[in-house]
C-alpha cells in the first residue's frame, strides 16, 4: 500500500468521525467489512488492527460467509459510508477541527468570574446519529419525502441555468434598442456564464460550513432580484452587470444541489440520481431559447424574458423557504444539538460541525490553488477537463449557430425559428437513457469491487459520445449551410449532437469523481472553471467565425477538433489506472 493510500484512509477515518454516522458504528461496519474482503481478496487496511470501546465483536470472515444476506446487508452499508464519505472528505474543516492559537490572548470570561472548568470528557457531549438507520439522517429519509426534495432541487437549479440562455434571442432586440452590434449584445449571455466560473469559488464553501439550505436561499434571492435589474434596466451597462451577478447567484444551485443530491442518495442510487440533475442542468440551457424567442417575438418584447424568469425565481424562493429541509448530515447534528441544549438545560451538548473554526489560509488552497493545481499538474484532470470545457462551450456556442442557420439560410423567422433547438433536446434526452441503461453494469461491477468505485468504468458511454458528438456537428454542418435542403435535415443532426453532449459531459465528470475521492471538489472546481470559460467565450467568436467561414466550414472545423479529443476517454479507460497510481492525489486501492 502506497502513502497516498494510507493517506486517503487515514482522511476517510477523520471524516467519517467528524460527519456522518455515529463513529461506533462506522467502526462496526468497517471491521465487517474488512472480514469479508480479507475472505474474497486478501485486502486489508490500516483500519482492521484495533477496536474502539463499545464495539460488538468483530464478525469472522467464516462468520459472513455463513450469513448470505448478512453479507450483502453489510456490501450495502459499506457502500453507503463511502458513498458520503466521497463526498464530505477534504472539505473545510473535514480534517482537523482547528483550536484557537495559543498566541491569541484569552479575553476574561466577565463580572470577575474565573474560567469554568474543562468537560470532563468531551466526546460525551458530541452528538451523533443513532446508528445506521437513524431516521434523521437525509439518506434514511423516505423516498417519498427524497422525492419531493430532489424535484425542488432540480427546478431550483433548472431556472438558474434557464436564466443563462434566454437572453440569447433578445440580443438582436437588445443591440437595436442600445445602438450596439449583436457581438456586443452577446456579452449579456457571456457574462452570465463567467459568473457560472466564479460563483463556486463562494458558494461551495458555505455549504460545507453552513449546509445546504442557507446558500440555495440566498443564491435563489439574489439570482431572482438581478433577473428584475435587467428587465428594468435603462442603459446596458446596468443590463449587463446585473447578468454577470445574476449569473454569480445563480451559479449557487450548480456548485451545491450535486452535494445535496448525494447527500440523501446513497452509493446504489445516487448515479440515478445525478443523472436526473444532469438532465436538469443541460435541458433548460436549450428549451430556454424557445421560449424566449416566443417572448421576444410577441407584443411582450425581449424584458418580459427576464420578468419571467424573475417571477419564477421568486417562485422558487417561497417554496424553498417552505419546504427546503438542510439536507448536509453534519449541519442536521447542529440542529439536533441546538433541540437537546434547549430540552436539557445542558450547554456542553455540540455538534462537531460547531467546533470549526474558518481558516482564510485553507479555505484559499482548497477553492483556489488546489484546483489550479490539480488542472495543471494532473494529466486526467486537464485532459478531461478540456474536453468537457470545448463540449460545454458548443453547447453555448449553438445558441448562435443555430439562428444562423435557421434564420439566414432557411429564413424561418419569429419563434419558429428557435424550435429546431428541439432536436438536441431529444438527443440529451436520449443520452440520459443511454445513461440509465449502463448503470446496471457499474453497479454491478462496483459490488464486485467490495463498493469501491472504478473510475474507468464510467467511460463506456463517453467513449460513445465521442463518436455521436462530431457525427451531429459535421450532419449540421453540411446539411444547414444550404437552403435547398429542408429544415428537418439539420434539426435531426441534434439527436446526435445533444446525445454526444451529454454522455462526455456527465460520464466524464463522474469519471473525475471516483478518480479523485478526495480531491472530488478541487476537481470539480477545476472543471467548472474551465468550462465556464469556454463556455463564456464561446458566443462571442461564433457569429465572426460563422460567417467568415460559412456554415459549413466552421462546422468542419469544430468538429475536427472534436475528432482530435475524441481519443481521450478510450485512453484513460486503457491507462487512467496506471497515470492515478502515479498521482500524488487519486487513490488506487482495491479498484480493479
Amino acid at each position: 500500500m502506497n502513502e497516498v493510500d494510507l493517506e486517503l484512509i487515514k482522511s476517510e477515518e477523520d471524516a467519517r468521525r467528524h460527519h456522518t454516522r455515529s463513529s461506533t458504528e462506522e467502526r462496526r461496519l468497517e471491521l465487517e467489512a474488512s472480514a469479508l474482503q480479507k475472505k474474497e481478496t486478501g485486502y486489508s487496511n490500516s483500519l482492521d488492527e484495533s477496536t474502539g470501546p463499545g464495539v460488538s465483536r468483530v464478525p469472522t470472515a467464516r462468520d459472513v460467509e455463513e450469513d448470505g444476506a448478512e453479507a450483502e446487508r453489510v456490501r450495502t452499508l459499506i457502500s453507503r459510508t463511502r458513498t458520503a464519505q466521497s463526498v464530505h472528505a477534504n472539505t473545510i474543516g473535514a480534517n482537523s477541527t482547528r483550536t484557537r492559537s495559543r498566541k491569541e490572548k484569552l479575553p476574561p470570561f466577565g463580572s470577575g468570574k474565573d474560567y469554568p472548568p474543562d468537560l470532563p470528557d468531551i466526546e460525551k457531549y458530541i452528538v451523533e446519529f443513532e446508528g445506521f438507520d437513524d431516521p434523521m439522517h437525509p439518506q434514511n429519509w423516505t423516498t417519498k419525502k427524497k422525492f419531493g426534495l430532489s424535484a425542488l432541487l432540480a427546478s431550483t437549479c433548472a431556472f438558474c441555468v434557464w436564466g443563462s440562455s434566454i437572453f440569447s434571442p433578445a440580443i438582436p432586440a437588445v443591440a437595436r434598442e442600445f445602438g450596439v452590434s449583436n457581438e456586443v449584445g452577446t456579452l449579456g449571455v457571456s457574462l452570465y456564464v463567467l459568473g457560472f466560473a466564479t460563483g463556486p469559488l463562494i458558494w461551495a464553501p458555505l455549504s460545507e460550513l453552513y449546509g445546504r439550505r442557507l446558500p440555495l436561499l440566498i443564491g435563489n434571492l439574489g439570482f431572482a432580484i438581478f433577473q428584475l435589474g435587467v428587465a428594468g434596466g435603462k442603459d446596458l451597462q446596468t443590463i449587463i452587470i446585473c447578468r454577470f451577478f445574476g449569473g454569480l447567484f445563480a451559479a449557487c444551485p450548480l456548485a451545491v444541489v450535486g452535494g445535496a443530491f448525494a447527500d440523501i442518495w446513497d452509493n446504489a442510487h445516487r448515479g440515478y440520481a445525478i443523472n436526473v440533475f444532469a438532465l436538469t442542468v443541460s435541458v433548460p440551457a436549450l428549451l430556454a431559447p424557445i421560449a424566449g424567442s416566443f417572448i421576444t417575438n410577441s407584443y411582450l418584447g425581449w424584458r418580459w424574458t427576464e420578468w419571467i424568469t424573475a417571477i419564477i425565481g421568486f417562485v422558487l424562493l417561497g417554496l424553498n423557504l417552505l419546504f427546503l429541509e438542510e439536507t448536509y448530515a453534519p449541519v442536521v447534528l447542529v440542529e439536533k444539538a441546538r433541540t437537546l441544549r434547549r430540552l436539557t438545560k445542558n450547554w456542553g451538548i455540540h455538534a462537531k460541525q460547531e467546533q470549526i473554526e474558518v481558516d482564510f489560509k485553507e479555505l484559499i488552497e482548497k477553492n483556489l490553488s488546489r484546483p489550479l493545481k490539480l488542472l495543471f499538474t494532473e494529466p486526467i484532470v486537464f485532459f478531461v477537463s478540456l474536453y468537457v470545457a470545448f463540449i460545454y462551450g458548443m453547447l453555448y456556442l449553438m445558441l448562435t449557430a443555430y439562428p444562423i442557420v435557421f434564420i439566414q439560410y432557411h429564413h424561418i423567422m419569429g419563434g419558429k425559428s428557435s424550435l429546431p433547438f428541439i432536436g438536441l433536446i431529444l438527443g440529451q434526452i436520449t443520452g440520459g437513457m443511454i445513461v440509465f441503461l449502463w448503470e446496471p453494469y457499474y453497479l454491478k461491477a462496483l459490488k464486485a469491487n467490495r463498493g469501491i468505485p472504478i473510475p474507468e468504468k464510467r467511460l463506456p458511454p463517453a467513449m460513445l459520445g465521442g463518436f455521436l458528438f462530431p457525427i451531429g456537428i459535421f450532419w449540421f454542418a453540411w446539411t444547414g449551410n444550404y437552403p435547398g435542403i429542408h429544415w428537418i435535415v439539420p434539426t435531426l443532426s441534434g439527436l446526435f449532437t445533444g446525445a454526444g453532449i451529454f454522455l462526455i459531459f456527465l460520464q466524464c465528470l463522474n469519471y473525475i469523481i471516483d478518480a479523485y475521492l478526495m480531491f472530488a471538489a478541487s476537481a470539480i472546481a477545476a472543471n467548472t472553471f474551465l468550462r465556464s470559460i469556454f463556455g463564456a467565450v464561446f458566443p462571442l467568436f461564433a457569429t465572426y467565425m460563422f460567417n467568415s467561414l460559412k456554415v459549413n466550414w466552421a462546422g468542419t472545423l469544430l468538429a475536427l477538433v472534436s475528432v482530435v479529443l475524441l481519443p481521450c476517454p478510450f485512453i484513460f479507460y486503457k491507462y487512467g489506472k496506471q497515470l492515478r497510481q502515479k498521482s500524488k492525489y487519486a487513490p488506487t486501492f482495491g479498484d480493479n
